[in-house]
């Protein structure tokens, strides 16, 4: 399974007015044909999972061999034409095109339109899509759809274009205004970084729910299927300046799950300032984010930078009712990173707020060694403390913000930068902590007090000043550790007693 997934019949009339089908016999191109109707809901969605993970776990159908061994150029060479997608002409908020099975999706999923209580089947036709003329004539018998995405007014009155896309696995991912893609989230990670070896859960099926012409959300639900468990998951979805997602799943195990990660993200860091001197680039820094942020349920704002390891890191963060956290983008200028194309300053945060208490358990963070920016690298999730048992179901409510900058409360300075480089004239590294000009912090460094401890190695001339590039502070210190030890440092400056600033969490791997 590949982190980095790919993003890239004729109409029941007797239905359109429900699911919003265009009704007009002269239409040229008619949206994707339906199915016969089958009544639906949510709770018939959660009884559905419960049943099936009641039995063994049987693996869906491949579709046919040619269509699996396409590579990802010939892949690119077919696309739903979206003169046929769902919702089309019906001043609905969204429509829908839909993706074909092959290449790394070798395993069709069933995707329905719900109206009024009842689900339709969207039958997969070929002359839906448009191709070019180096694709390849391949049979439409055992096909299906890879997944679809959702396209509206994001940007422009009138312009309808991609915001959010489910395909692959349990992956999804989504856009606010003025962003590109980058990183996505998961529907649920099951041993990441474990040396068992990880387990992809695959949505197996889609609901998608016809929205009212003047509604500001659109509603999908979705069954989740793995060896180890079933889920519903249902996903409330409002694009806008930031695009959030209100999510509610019920997990199944046919097992006991030890390494469940709930919401979990999954990222690309290659480098920045803390190791550029391992790239030969000619970029300032490559990463879709570049650090993980946390408000416990102390209300401690943590900030961990991401790092590109050169073995694997596995970080756990303890906690009791954690209030949100999330892989989150900070570098947001152009300059920032020195790519003209990949505008990866316009890449989205992923912030993820419980919904409820979830009660003990931790954050879990996994950095995997990456030697080129096409590897997802990064993954972070939620971990209860307790195991999740078989036999019974377990309820997780959360809310996604794909957004520029974290919706926490501000009320202290946040970590800009982190850098690192070796000492020249003395043994040990320097590390210099960039903190945003804010209130609290006031204008004398010298008022400031510095906070620096790690469990291994020495911590030596910890020094504030303030940086008249950023009209914030910068707290500056030299760690002394043995080669390939690691240590964890932590760091926090004060006032009058009071913390003014984030948490920083580091791990050094050199």
């Amino acid at each position: 399974m590949h982190r980095r997934q790919v993003m890239s019949s004729a109409a029941l009339a007797s239905l359109g007015w429900a699911l919003g089908l265009p009704a007009r016999a002269e239409e040229t191109h008619e949206p994707v044909g339906l199915g016969e109707p089958e009544p639906f809901s949510s709770g018939m969605l959660c009884d559905k999972a419960e049943e099936m993970a009641s039995r063994p776990y049987a693996p869906p159908h491949q579709v046919p061999l040619s269509w699996r061994e396409l590579d990802y150029d010939a892949y690119r060479n077919i696309w739903f034409d979206e003169r046929h997608a769902l919702w089309r002409d019906t001043g609905r908020p969204a429509v829908v095109d839909f993706f074909p099975a092959g290449y790394l999706f070798d395993r069709p999923v069933r995707i329905n339109a719900v109206a009024d209580g009842q689900a339709r089947p969207i039958l997969f036709d070929l002359e839906t899509f448009d191709k070019t003329d180096q694709f390849p004539d391949l049979p439409s018998n055992g096909m299906g759809f890879s997944g679809f995405r959702l396209r509206g007014e994001l940007e422009k009155p009138g312009v309808f274009q991609e915001y959010a896309v489910f395909q692959g696995a349990s992956y999804f991912r989504a856009l606010g205004r003025g962003q590109v893609y980058g990183l996505s989230a998961r529907g649920l990670a099951l041993g990441t970084g474990s040396s068992e070896g990880e387990e992809f859960p695959s949505f197996r099926e889609f609901w998608i729910e016809t929205p009212e012409p003047n509604a500001r959300e659109v509603t999908i639900h979705a069954l989740l299927d793995s060896p180890s468990v079933a889920g519903a998951y249902s996903f409330r979805i409002t694009k806008g300046e930031q695009t959030r997602m209100e999510v509610d799943c019920t997990l199944f195990p046919r097992v006991d799950l030890t390494a469940a990660g709930i919401a979990p993200g999954t990222s690309m860091f290659l480098f920045d300032q803390t190791n550029r001197s391992r790239f030969d680039d000619f970029r300032d820094a490559v990463h879709d984010s570049d650090g993980l942020l946390m408000v416990n349920g102390a209300g401690e704002q943590i900030w961990r930078p991401l790092s590109n390891p050169q073995q694997l890191g596995v970080s756990y963060f303890m906690d009791s009712g954690t209030r949100g956290f999330g892989l989150v983008q900070r570098a947001r200028e152009a300059g920032d990173f020195g790519d003209l194309q990949a505008h990866y300053e316009r890449r989205p945060t992923l912030w993820v707020e419980p919904m409820g208490s979830w009660g003990p358990g931790y954050v879990g963070l996994v950095e995997i060694p990456a030697d080129k920016e096409i590897y997802d690298n990064i993954v972070a999730f939620w971990r209860p403390s307790e195991p999740l048992r078989a036999g019974r179901g377990h309820r997780f409510a959360y809310r996604l913000h794909w957004c520029d900058f974290a919706p926490v409360d501000g009320t202290v300075a946040r970590v800009l930068n982190t850098r690192s480089g070796r000492r020249v004239f003395e043994e040990g590294r320097l590390f210099s902590i960039d903190f945003a000009k804010h209130s609290a912090l006031g204008s004398d460094p010298g008022k400031l007090e510095a906070r620096v401890t790690s469990r291994i190695g020495n911590i030596s001339n910890p020094t504030v000043q303030y940086n008249p590039g950023t009209g914030g502070m910068r707290l500056a210190f030299t760690l002394d550790a043995t080669k390939g030890a690691r240590p964890e440092m932590r760091a926090e400056l004060h006032r009058d007693g009071v913390r003014v600033s984030e948490v920083w969490l580091y791990r050094w791997s050199d």
